[in-house]
């Protein structure tokens, strides 16, 4: 019995050690914040399926068609740094909520760019939208990290980004089920008078503006819920190691003599590309191995982004027992996989291996993330505008894949993800190769920038 009793009273010992995965009095912010997080899901995979639709409504090539993803992730380029600068000198709250409301402006766009009915309308509003979206996600990442304490910040950030899924099913939804299947049925366009060819696209185009005015609405609520909240004093580590002592180029300094910080935007770049690629040509893939329509195309990206978001839980569940950059080697190597089979088997057997990558995709993001932040103190937040900015190989892969697809085939392009996939496994190799002290963990690191 005494064995007994000393073995539970060790247990508790131990879960009383064990540091929570949020900090007290934040709940109710961390659940404010998921709402970003489903948000900016919704906006992201409600405009994936745009390039084959915009392809369909404009009668363009594939190239052409993905500067829907240049127009959309290059604003997160653009939008980060300046989104640094603003959580910097305002905070974090300030930060998402001028990311809320732009974003939703962007969405709210889309009705006069349906009326000018132009691409490059369409363009200028994606644009908005992904600026606002990428001052969110400069924003909201980090003030995840930062509810609770450093030891379960990868977990944490891991399920708050669990709920991102839950927005990208929620916006192929709406694409599959009120825009794509107005874009099913093929018109020669040669056969039709200029009225005809008017009238068809103002409904098309009618069809793609409905879905992001909802949004639009949906951002703004959002923004009232968390302008209502007061928001709990955040504890910056090195509190005391800011811009007043070693100045903002200081900080940069930080960054950039971290390698696990400069290899992991390297990482995050190549990571969302092989994400948005992957994604954006599952549909083409489908239509050229199937002979498939939009909308049958559709119906495999659902399945994928499902298999992503029950994978992601999953995950979050997996890294409080595994180290989370082991489970991010064996994923990312089993992606290239999967892309390498894909690309020898066109046919049902491929698109199910496409649709497995999602699975593999699930923990890369949020654990890239928090690994390449993690002790950087005062560096951080313009150390998660770098990660943001690294964003933007959503915008270039696809240019590159959609080249190969209009050169070669659908299945061959897909060694652009592969390859990416394979830097994305280099890096958890590197990370767990590395020796401890790689990162900052002292104050008197993160002060005088000593090499990581």
């Amino acid at each position: 019995m005494a064995s007994v009793a000393a073995t539970s009273a060790l247990q508790e010992n131990e879960q009383a050690r064990r540091p929570p995965l949020i900090g007290r009095g934040m709940v109710v912010v961390f659940i404010a914040l998921i709402g970003c997080f489903t948000a900016w899901g919704v906006a992201a995979d409600l405009t994936t399926p745009m390039v084959a639709g915009f392809k369909r409504i404009f009668d363009m090539s594939t190239f052409q068609a993905s500067l829907v993803q240049l127009a959309y992730f290059g604003a997160y380029f653009l939008l980060a740094l300046p989104a640094a600068f603003i959580n910097q000198r305002f905070g974090y709250k300030v930060g998402i909520l001028t990311g809320l409301v732009l974003a939703a402006l962007g969405a709210f766009a889309f009705y006069p760019a349906s009326r000018i009915m132009t691409y490059g309308a369409f363009l200028v509003a994606l644009f908005a939208i992904a600026a606002g979206c990428s001052i969110l996600e400069t924003s909201a990442n980090p003030y995840v990290l930062s509810l609770g304490p450093e030891e379960t910040a990868t977990r944490r950030l891991n399920l708050a980004q669990a709920f991102n899924p839950v927005g990208t099913n929620i916006g192929v939804l709406l694409a599959s089920t009120l825009i794509l299947p107005r874009l099913a049925d093929p018109v020669d366009i040669g056969s039709l008078s200029p009225a005809q060819l008017h009238t068809i696209r103002a409904g098309e185009l009618g069809a793609v503006m409905g879905p992001y005015l909802g949004l639009g609405f949906v951002l703004l609520i959002i923004a009232f819920a968390i302008a209502s909240q007061k928001a709990p004093p955040i504890v910056e580590e090195f509190p005391d190691a800011g811009p007043a002592d070693s100045g903002t180029g200081g900080l940069f300094q930080v960054l950039w003599r971290s390698k696990r910080y400069r290899f992991g935007v390297v990482a995050q770049f190549f990571n969302v590309a092989a994400q948005v690629c992957t994604w954006t040509y599952l549909i083409v893939y489908v239509q050229q191995a199937l002979g498939g329509s939009l909308q049958k195309g559709g119906a495999y990206l659902q399945l994928s982004l499902l298999i992503f978001l029950v994978s992601r839980f999953f995950m979050t569940w997996l890294i409080g027992r595994v180290r989370a950059t082991k489970v991010l080697a064996i994923l990312a190597f089993v992606a290239v996989l999967l892309c390498g089979f894909a690309m020898v088997s066109p046919n049902l057997a491929g698109v199910y291996a496409l649709v497995a990558v999602s699975f593999c995709l699930s923990l890369m993001f949020p654990t890239i993330y928090g690994v390449a932040l993690k002790g950087l103190g005062p560096a951080t937040k313009f150390g998660a505008a770098g990660l943001v900015m690294a964003i933007v190989g959503g915008a270039i892969m696809p240019l590159v894949q959609g080249k190969l697809v209009d050169l070669t085939s659908a299945a061959t392009s897909f060694v652009v993800p592969a390859a990416c996939f394979a830097v994305v496994g280099l890096y958890a190799l590197f990370d767990l190769a590395a020796r401890p002290g790689v990162h900052f963990t002292a104050r008197a690191n993160a002060v005088t920038g000593s090499a990581s």
